[in-house]
């Protein structure tokens, strides 16, 4: 096992490129890595150059990864060697909570049977469908009329606290570091209403996904995620970065506002988030 440096995560970036849409996840970590987004992880391999196993876990010895969850996340071309990685080469720490997020749904039962060995408990946390835009020109917008293109903008730190405490996820403290996070970082989009304060917005996550898509009650109806969607899509390929979300299994409105606006999945393939330690 080994842990990557610098130049070798720009290889490895390279290499994930090929395996998309199931590596998108990690691509998405480490192109933020190579673009100098603060990180707290760290990327192990199983071997070098010519990886299967390609690990993202958090960095002991980074004191600011106290503050956020400790998130685990990998792709795999070879179940066998992930395995033995999770149970002999210590690629994970064990000892307390962790969620390893976006794996290929296939490994379900591999990583409960490691887990259960090491009488470790788990929880499905959610089973979800990815979705990717390979090309702008798949993109298919809708219509924006002069007044809306207006109230089109990003968001500042001042938002922090109205997208913390309106997120699925947040509403605390480490909702509060995550989103503060994500608004410095990350590419954002919104549209406000005639006193400039966002009603609707969407953020990307520190792995590249676009998510955190919330429109207040009192605004919904008019076509604002489309819009967002579509907006963000625009300058996330314009900027290089991969264009894709993760969209949870019964959310049929989502699902379908994606698909309508021209993203596309691999039907036979499911990536699933599993807690331990819980």
């Amino acid at each position: 096992m080994k842990v990557l440096n610098k130049e070798e995560l720009h290889t490895a970036e390279r290499v994930l490129l090929k395996h998309f849409p199931k590596s998108l996840k990690v691509y998405g970590f480490l192109y933020g890595i190579n673009r100098n987004k603060p990180s707290t992880l760290e990327v192990v391999v199983d071997t070098w150059p010519d990886f299967k196993v390609i690990i993202c876990r958090p960095d002991p010895k980074n004191k600011r990864a106290l503050e956020f969850m400790k998130k685990v996340t990998y792709f795999s071309t070879d179940e066998q060697i992930l395995r033995r990685m999770l149970t002999e080469e210590n690629a994970i720490d064990w000892r307390t909570y962790f969620l390893i997020g976006g794996f290929d749904f296939s490994h379900a039962p591999m990583l409960k049977e490691v887990s259960s060995a090491r009488e470790v408990n788990n929880r499905d946390y959610t089973l979800v469908r990815l979705l990717y835009l390979p090309d702008s020109s798949h993109l298919l917008p809708p219509a924006v009329d002069s007044e809306l293109e207006s109230r089109i903008s990003s968001l500042n730190l001042s938002h922090v606290d109205l997208v913390n405490n309106t997120w699925k996820f947040g509403g605390n403290k480490r909702g509060y570091t995550n989103i503060k996070n994500l608004i410095s970082n990350f590419p954002s989009c919104c549209i406000t209403d005639g006193e400039g304060q966002p009603v609707s917005w969407m953020l990307v996550y520190d792995y590249c996904a676009l998510g955190i898509l919330y429109t207040l009650p009192e605004h919904r109806g008019k076509g604002y995620a489309k819009v967002l969607v579509s907006t963000m899509a625009k300058i996330l390929h314009a900027e290089g970065y991969p264009v894709y979300c993760f969209i949870e299994e019964d959310n049929e409105v989502s699902y379908r506002l994606f698909k309508n606006l021209g993203f596309t999945e691999d039907p036979s393939y499911r990536a699933g988030w599993f807690e331990f330690n819980i």
